[in-house]
């Protein structure tokens, strides 16, 4: 009886803190998962909205850009300029300009009318009947000043420039470029109207939510665009805009709404964006609702599994710890009472096989880095890339266009045989004979190049030249020499480049007595400076070498300042 009580006390306390500690797991885990899935969702958001508004943006900075050099190209004509300058116009210039003036328009619907004005008040445009503030000296013109001193920054306005109205469809986007003769005189001014729809056109994708809105403003704090036309008159309105500009872009918790904006690059333009959330708040509601109903769902499957198993998995299970400390001493079966709960049966059974599949995984995982190691080889051999095909390529042009037929057939073939010797019919191995051939290829190519400035010399010991060993070993390490070492010192430059026996070893052996450089102050400079001077490449070529043979084989560099390098390349002799 006393024993019945001690089992069930032992069973109440389980279930007490098993069901403590998973009401508060559960309670962190939905607290956690609902701010980070909010974050989330926040930040994807925020991203979305930036990158609409700030591509809407881009579209009319690039729109607005591209009418800017229309105008350039108009105002800077040739014919334009002589046909303002002079006093006497030639009829025939005239209808010139008038056609170039349809030919523009015809290349953006969007254009309403090119007017070029003269500074004697003489009118080109496609449009019949202007009405415009004229007089023999334009200078005197308020708003032919206004167009010459505002460079080609664009400007909402009425149609012809004259009083503002609210009609929209009036409305047109105006660029003015300043015509100058060859003294740099004012001569005349242009001016480009675009329809004021296109802003709208380039708009009308961008979506910000249910009651999202976008506006663009000026510096002067005028509003060139919103949907709403009583933000164009309305003082305290344009107020509420420029507190939004005011105000940090982001999250505003209180509105439910995103904020972000976009300096125009061609304008004095800012476009801001102001998306509402609205799919945020029902996110958050359906996350509260669903953590809710899983939370409680949980908590009740947990209280009533611990009420059911607490008392029948104790014993079992200390049992089964044991057997499974035994595993420190060695991988054998071991019998164990397969008594008590489902569970610790189940346990009981699949412990056995475990240890036969541990043995069984083991030797897989042998295999598989056998495998991950000739993959590793393969991802380092990727990153040895003969980037100088581009170079020769040129050369081979240079010399095709100066008729020189002979070299480019030589070093055609020669490109030819480097890149046949680099791919070895997709062989990883290669033989010294076919690496150093490899590498003459290079230099042969190279020498072509800089004449001179740049001599060599191979040499093998004949015993050694059927050598098993990886491919492209060599070509980082001369490329090393030529461009970090030889190219930037003012004398000719030599490679000698040698392959001898070194007891059961081979050695190659590249030195160059180019500018040098100090060993240990490269390995403290940082990764950027390394790859600069070349030594990512060594490295690369260093750690091919002991994937394949074991840290006992590899680079080895000697190098001194202004004298020269010596890098050694140190694997075993290995016959086909």
């Amino acid at each position: 009886m006393k024993k019945s009580n001690i089992l069930n006390t032992l069973r109440m306390q389980i279930a007490l803190h098993y069901l403590k500690a998973s009401g508060l797991i559960l309670l962190l885990m939905c607290v956690i998962l609902y701010y980070s899935i909010a974050s989330v969702v926040l930040s994807e958001a925020t991203s979305s909205t930036k990158t609409a508004v700030e591509k809407s943006g881009m579209y009319i900075d690039l729109y607005i850009d591209r009418l800017k050099a229309v105008s350039g190209l108009l105002a800077e004509n040739a014919q334009l300029v002589t046909y303002f300058s002079s006093a006497e116009r030639d009829p025939t210039i005239k209808h010139s300009l008038l056609s170039m003036i349809e030919t523009t328009m015809a290349t953006d619907r969007f254009i309403q009318s090119v007017v070029i004005v003269s500074k004697d008040g003489q009118v080109l445009s496609n449009e019949k009947g202007l009405i415009m503030s004229m007089s023999s000296n334009m200078m005197k013109e308020q708003w032919y000043v206004a167009a010459v001193n505002n460079g080609s920054k664009p400007v909402l306005t009425s149609a012809r420039m004259q009083h503002f109205s609210m009609d929209k469809d009036n409305w047109v986007i105006s660029i003015s470029r300043e015509i100058k003769n060859a003294e740099g005189q004012n001569i005349g001014v242009l001016l480009i109207d675009i329809q004021y729809k296109v802003i709208e056109d380039f708009l009308a994708n961008l979506d910000l939510g249910k009651d999202g809105f976008s506006f663009i403003i000026n510096d002067n704090g005028e509003v060139v665009y919103h949907k709403d036309t009583a933000y164009f008159e309305n003082y305290l309105k344009q107020q509420q805009l420029q507190q939004i500009i005011a105000n940090q872009a982001g999250y505003d918790k209180e509105k439910n709404t995103l904020t972000h904006t976009y300096k125009l690059n061609n304008a004095d333009w800012t476009f801001v964006g102001v998306s509402s959330q609205d799919g945020l708040l029902m996110i958050k509601r359906q996350l509260l609702e669903i953590f809710l109903l899983v939370g409680m769902t949980l908590f009740i499957i947990a209280a009533v599994s611990v009420a059911l198993f607490a008392g029948r998995i104790t014993v079992p299970f200390q049992r089964l710890e044991k057997a499974m400390q035994n595993i420190e001493h060695g991988l054998k079966e071991i019998p164990i009472d397969e008594k008590g709960c489902f569970e610790a049966q189940s346990l009981a059974k699949y412990f056995n096989r475990m240890i036969g599949q541990i043995e069984k995984l083991m030797q897989e995982i042998t295999e598989k880095e056998k495998h991950l190691r000739a993959t590793e080889i393969s991802a380092l051999h990727s990153q040895i890339n003969p980037h100088f095909l581009y170079n020769t390529l040129d050369t081979i042009v240079w010399m095709a266009e100066f008729n020189d037929s002979e070299k480019v057939i030589e070093i055609t073939k020669a490109l030819a045989q480097f890149f046949r010797l680099s791919l070895s019919g997709g062989n990883e191995m290669t033989t010294v004979e076919n690496e150093l051939d490899h590498v003459r290829q290079y230099l042969f190519i190279q020498k072509e190049r800089y004449g001179d400035k740049l001599n060599y010399k191979i040499v093998c010991n004949q015993s050694i030249r059927n050598v098993r060993m990886p491919k492209i070993l060599l070509q980082p390490i001369v490329e090393n020499a030529l461009y970090h070492g030889i190219r930037s010192v003012p004398r000719n430059g030599h490679i000698h480049i040698s392959a001898i026996a070194s007891g059961d070893d081979v050695e190659l052996i590249v030195r160059d007595n180019g500018q040098g450089f100090d060993v240990k102050q490269l390995n403290r400079e940082s990764t950027e400076k390394r790859t600069k001077l070349g030594g990512v490449g060594i490295k690369n070529v260093d750690q091919r070498i002991k994937l394949y043979y074991g840290p006992n084989y590899g680079i080895t560099i000697n190098s001194s300042l202004t004298i020269g390098t010596t890098v050694t390349i140190k694997i075993p002799q290995e016959m086909n």
